[in-house]
């Protein structure tokens, strides 16, 4: 239906759009629904969803996702929002920032890392967030001040 007027609500946990295997595609890619790459892209990647790059797929691109799972070849940069997978048959050459990275043994990973980090509870607790030991260790030892040492 092109041309209507009615827009379509897309899910971004859906994989909307695949490429395949005896694809290759050149040119900034931007999606609002996950993605799957079973071929070969040149350009750089926007997704508002998942990101799957297959075993046999061969990327060089800077991507931006929600979750990224790599089991073939990227050359380029990740940032997401979540977590990023490094299968057994992955390799990435690339700086990433992502708030979990999981490395499969067997998946090489070759940049430089930074993870996000959750902000500190202000009632002293850590509430299942991820903080830095030297900040856990001062914020302890600020706490067994205020009680009296005990």
């Amino acid at each position: 239906m092109l041309g209507s007027s009615k827009s379509k609500r897309i899910d971004a946990k859906t994989t909307d759009t695949l490429i395949g295997g005896s694809t290759i595609c050149e040119g900034k890619i931007m999606s609002e629904a996950s993605l799957r790459i079973e071929g070969q892209l040149n350009g750089d990647i926007e997704c508002a969803g998942d990101i799957t790059i297959g075993e046999n797929a061969v990327v060089q691109s800077n991507i931006q996702a929600r979750d990224v799972i790599i089991a073939g070849k990227v050359k380029g940069n990740v940032h997401t929002k979540g977590k990023l997978i490094v299968t057994s048959s992955g390799v990435l050459v690339g700086n990433i920032d992502v708030r979990s990275f999981i490395i499969q043994e067997g998946g090489i990973f070759q940049g430089s890392s930074a993870m996000q980090i959750a902000a500190v509870s202000d009632k002293g607790g850590s509430n299942g967030k991820v903080i830095d030991a030297k900040a856990h260790k001062q914020q302890k030892n600020e706490q067994q001040a205020a009680s009296g040492g005990n």
